[in-house]
């Protein structure tokens, strides 16, 4: 039975998040009400790495099993045939049945986006957090270095986190400014329950200079989350993609979230 994984973007502004719920719509519900569409049979699909409400994704990896025979180009083009405006297909690809979108995926990345400017966007109100007072971009890079390598970071777990552990090991954590936009990216193995979000709002802390650089070190060393910054809104967040071994070649698109995010004062 051939086993096809999908690249898959999506808008997460309307969707309770990635994983199918009772309540709510989910982009895992109308993916693979689409995918049973062309496959002409029920489909369940398997993801990289769970996304919460309103939470994006630019290459979301999934992989299903299915007895339908068809080319990659037919998954692409029927599937967003059947899908809303605000989720897409970019690539398809079969792979052997030793691929598994989650458990063969050794780090993740994701990026968080900061709209830092005086004037809020209506065109990106769903797509970043609007932050209007001045941050320190440099400041959090340089306190965000701290957070590479293997620690507990229960500072940054949310409450209802499931893991089983708070240790995760993380290969990098960088801080930038592009424009009015402050841009936070992470990558890890794995990440805990609004991790990404705990660690923004704790570094916006710092590029506010309402911290010093060495107290993202402090947090983190404590392992309570009460003593870290707020929770940022989910809009900013993005899964940017996963990472495989190279045994398992996919076809990545390679995209970058700035190249998404329009000029905030374009005319």
């Amino acid at each position: 039975m051939p086993r096809i994984a999908l690249g898959i973007e999506y808008d997460g502004s309307a969707y309770c998040g990635w994983q199918l719920q009772d309540h709510s719509p989910s982009v895992q519900a109308d993916l693979e009400k689409a995918l049973a569409v062309i496959a002409n049979e029920p489909i369940r699909v398997h993801c990289a790495g769970r996304t919460d409400t309103g939470v994006h994704a630019l290459e979301q990896v999934v992989h299903f099993d299915t007895s339908a025979q068809r080319a990659p180009f037919n998954w692409v083009q029927g599937t967003n045939t059947k899908m809303p405006p605000t989720v897409n297909v970019v690539w398809a690809t079969e792979v052997n049945e030793a691929f598994h979108a989650r458990f063969k995926a050794y780090a993740r990345r994701y990026q968080y986006v900061i709209l830092n400017s005086e004037m809020r966007s209506a065109l990106l109100a769903k797509r970043a957090n609007w932050y209007r007072y001045p941050l320190n971009a440099e400041l959090m890079h340089e306190a965000a270095q701290a957070l590479v390598g293997e620690h507990d970071f229960s500072s940054f777990r949310a409450s209802s986190c499931q893991a089983a552990h708070a240790r995760r090991l993380v290969s990098k954590v960088s801080v930038s400014r592009v424009g009015d936009y402050v841009i936070i990216d992470l990558v890890a193995n794995a990440f805990l329950h609004h991790m990404v979000r705990n660690i923004a709002g704790t570094l916006m802390k710092v590029g506010r200079e309402e911290e010093p650089v060495s107290w993202v070190a402090e947090v983190l060393n404590t392992q309570d989350r009460t003593l870290a910054g707020v929770t940022a809104e989910p809009e900013g967040l993005y899964f940017v993609n996963a990472f495989y071994p190279e045994e398992f070649v996919l076809p990545y698109s390679g995209k970058e979230v700035s190249q998404l995010l329009l000029p905030v004062n374009a005319v």
